[in-house]
């Protein structure tokens, strides 16, 4: 038989959150509803540092109250009638029994400090996770006149992010996540494809253009048939040797890149078919890997934030070696279109991040790319 909701049930008691940080921000409040000058041990935290509206009215109203003297506070309850009045203002379901409940469920209000840190933790988690789901939005929203560009401007709002926990809290050694990084997206190759076998043709047919385009590496192609033939190309071109379709071909016999399936027939009339500037194809195979590397970051730093087991230490290294691969196609990016973005100064950073890991970003590659 469903359940008919009940007007005069109290939500804030029948209906917690699971989430341990509920009850850590329940005995937090009913420790400075007991004892208000606790609040001068309380540092880190401010009304939105809480999970629920009802939590962050209550913390705001304690906040800004003028403090009772301790000896009329405990003779009555003038101040918790003003707190509720104030906290009424923003969360119309509080009520004087949710109030009392707040003083009866603390532990030992001496703890407030420990539990303003947990808030602080986990308001810290929330952050990194709001951040990271925004620019794997960004990546995906094709409206976007300058995708790049945005994406960027969000990549360095989630590092900010993360500066500002390892601020807060003082790191430890490198220790890595527990959550396991997710798998690369599986990309869409349509209009990826077309593009980067105008770019092998075009470079086969004009090879002196290759050198002006040392930016693009293999691993920002998204097939490896493709980044196997710009790897020959490249080095044929390094080395002076003669190119065109056949000695491509050759080469590429050579790497084992037709072991695959590949038809060699088929190899040699894709290469036959310039058209545009290799510029410009490679420009937009650089800017799909790097959207592509955004959005696994993105993705990476969302599953480290999303478990809640991951302490602040442990989310700040992962954030910081999963941002590392986006600063590494940034800095190709720029070197290709010869501009570099305004940045905010960011503090020193409090834990060495350490080698990126390419490899698993240039796995995820994405033609959501427009220009």
């Amino acid at each position: 038989m469903p359940h008919t909701p009940n007007p005069a049930e109290d939500d804030l008691d029948a209906a917690p959150p699971p989430q341990p940080v509920f009850h850590v921000e329940q005995a937090l409040l009913g420790a400075l509803l007991l004892d208000p000058h606790r609040l001068d041990d309380v540092s880190g935290i401010a009304a939105d540092s809480f999970s629920t509206a009802a939590h962050a009215a209550l913390y705001a109203a304690i906040t800004t109250l003028p403090r009772p003297a301790p000896a009329e506070h405990a003779k009555n309850t003038k101040w918790l009638d003003r707190v509720l009045t104030a906290g009424q203002e923003q969360a119309r379901g509080l009520t004087a029994t949710y109030l009392h409940t707040l003083v009866q469920v603390c532990p030992w209000p001496s703890h407030a400090p420990a539990y303003a840190r947990m808030v602080e933790a986990e308001h810290a988690r929330r952050r990194l996770l709001t951040a990271a789901e925004r620019l794997i939005h960004t990546v995906h929203d094709a409206s976007l006149p300058h995708p790049v560009q945005t994406v960027l401007a969000e990549a360095d709002a989630l590092a900010a992010v993360v500066d500002d926990i390892a601020n807060r809290f003082t790191p430890r050694s490198g220790i890595l996540p527990r959550t396991a990084a997710p798998p690369p997206a599986a990309p869409d190759h349509t209009e990826a494809v077309e593009e980067e076998q105008l770019l092998l043709a075009t470079a086969t047919a004009r090879p002196a253009d290759i050198d002006a385009v040392r930016w693009l590496i293999p691993d920002d192609l998204t097939l490896p048939l493709h980044a196997g033939l710009w790897q020959c190309l490249t080095t044929l071109a390094r080395r002076n040797e003669p190119i065109d379709p056949v000695t491509v071909l050759w080469k590429a016999q050579q790497r084992g890149l037709l072991d695959g399936g590949s038809e060699p027939g088929t190899v040699l009339r894709m290469l036959a078919e310039p058209a545009g500037s290799v510029e410009h194809w490679a420009e937009r195979a650089l800017q799909r890997s790097l959207l592509a590397t955004a959005e696994h970051t993105g993705r990476r730093i969302e599953a480290y934030a999303s478990d809640p087991a991951n302490t602040p230490f442990q989310l700040v290294v992962g954030a910081r070696r999963a941002l590392a691969d986006i600063a590494t196609v940034r800095t190709r990016w720029q070197n290709a279109t010869g501009t570099t973005p305004p940045q905010q100064r960011r503090p020193a950073p409090a834990i060495r991040a350490g080698p990126p890991t390419t490899t698993a970003a240039h796995a995820a590659r994405s033609t959501r790319a427009t220009r």
